[in-house]
């Protein structure tokens, strides 16, 4: 079978630009209007993507000032969006900190019946100081003790979904007989950071499972998306770096008994596109020359863990930072931020203009020719199984892409032209998981 692209759409408010919402076109306020995401999966529907996703945190992720910040709940907008879609795949991202498996089983057990078979879930065990104070604690938990609660809470979850046999309902009216009670079990785990009975209260997903999702890209975090993602979103900033990670990530999959072509991934692209690069490039200026500087130099200093003082904006980064064993938070995509800069040599203005398209996700300027270029040399050079499509602004940048830029990689014979599956499983090209206590699912 001929391999092809698979895409996901990262949907964010306005864009992924942090300046997109300035724009004349953009609506400031559409990040709590259920009704513009929407129509924004039904765009991406109509380029045949795999899927859409959205990101999550259990707590404020920015400065209101800076760019538009409370989300809706990922859950309930693609519930949703479930009901003017038909085909589309629906990733949310939630996470194992701060969350309970058996609650969020049923969540995404419950979505998966809902849309027919196309949920995902996006496995985060969320960075931040401030969403752990959300939640009864005063100091973030150490990474390696949230990344063995994740993995634990999947066990969890998947004992879960399968304590219901897929033939445990036969709504026989004749005999009386709903459901066999010796198809439906407890789990019974007890283990270190979980004690569950079950069985869930929802029977086994459609999919079996919902397709598991990880973007972490720390040690921790290429340890977990090996034994469990089925998808993988990650933050590479040159082909090179892409293809080391696309080795290093098949092979510990491969290594934990699984089949590295069951582990597809996905580097988050920027694309910011003109019918002509002059006016890829003007669009680009725009977006940076929109973006408040001052308020980005507090936020690269967050993500730093310096004072904002010893960042100067016609400067490079100082020479003296923490090393990546030394963070907590977010410790690949520090280590991402550090080398771009000290490789491109960039001064912090500069950095902060590479940063606002995509927080540290590569970002393209060109023609719907020249991205599907960069598209197709990172996929036929061993980077990538598809792309996260994260356009800089919504809903332009997602038209554009879908109108000019799917139909230049269709004609190739690397996308597909319709859907040929009803699942988002089937999309990605994956088996429905067997039951692992062992019954026959049909």
């Amino acid at each position: 079978m001929t391999r092809t692209l698979h895409f996901n759409a990262f949907l964010m408010s306005t864009g992924h630009h942090e300046s997109s919402w300035r724009l004349p076109e953009s609506d400031a306020r559409s990040g709590t209007d259920i009704k513009h995401y929407q129509r924004l999966a039904q765009i991406a529907e109509r380029g045949t993507f795999d899927s859409i996703f959205f990101a999550d945190s259990p707590q404020l992720m920015a400065n209101v000032a800076r760019r538009p910040s409370g989300n809706l709940e990922p859950l309930q907008i693609l519930t949703a969006v479930s009901t003017v879609t038909e085909r589309i795949g629906l990733i949310a991202t939630a996470t194992t900190s701060y969350n309970e498996p058996f609650n969020l089983a049923r969540a995404f057990a419950s979505l998966d019946h809902i849309s027919g078979g196309r949920a995902g879930w996006n496995i985060v065990t969320t960075a931040g100081l401030e969403a752990a104070q959300n939640f009864n604690l005063d100091e973030l938990p150490k990474h390696d003790v949230r990344y063995a609660r994740a993995a634990e809470f999947v066990d969890v979850a998947q004992k879960l979904w399968d304590s219901w046999d897929d033939d445990a309902i036969s709504a026989d009216k004749e005999s009386g007989v709903w459901g066999h009670n010796d198809r439906v079990r407890t789990v019974d785990h007890r283990g270190e950071f979980f004690s569950v009975r079950g069985p869930l209260n929802v029977p086994r997903p459609i999919q079996g499972y919902p397709l598991l999702v990880q973007a972490g890209s720390s040690e921790g975090g290429k340890d977990l998306a090996a034994r469990y993602a089925e998808a993988v979103f990650t933050a590479q900033q040159t082909i090179d770096d892409a293809r080391a990670f696309y080795a290093d990530l098949k092979a510990r999959a491969a290594a934990v008994g699984r089949n590295p072509d069951h582990i597809k991934i996905l580097p988050g692209i920027v694309p910011v596109i003109g019918s002509t690069e002059a006016e890829a490039h003007a669009l680009e200026l725009e977006l940076d020359r929109l973006i408040v500087p001052e308020y980005a130099l507090v936020q690269l200093a967050k993500t730093l863990k310096v004072d904002p003082s010893t960042l100067h904006l016609d400067e490079q980064l100082p020479e003296q930072l923490l090393p990546e064993d030394a963070i907590e938070e977010a410790k690949s995509r520090y280590t991402l931020i550090v080398e771009l800069a000290r490789r491109e040599q960039l001064t912090v203005r500069e950095l902060i203009g590479r940063l606002g398209g995509g927080r540290g996700h590569h970002t393209f300027t060109g023609t719907p020719l020249q991205v599907a270029d960069a598209i197709e040399q990172w996929f036929l050079g061993g980077a990538a199984d598809g792309f996260n499509i994260m356009p800089p602004a919504l809903p332009s940048g997602l038209e554009v892409f879908v109108d000019e830029v799917v139909p230049i990689l269709r004609a190739r014979g690397l996308f597909r032209t319709e859907y040929t599956g009803s699942t988002l499983r089937e999309h990605y090209g994956l088996p429905r998981p067997v039951n692992q206590f062992g019954l026959v699912t049909v």
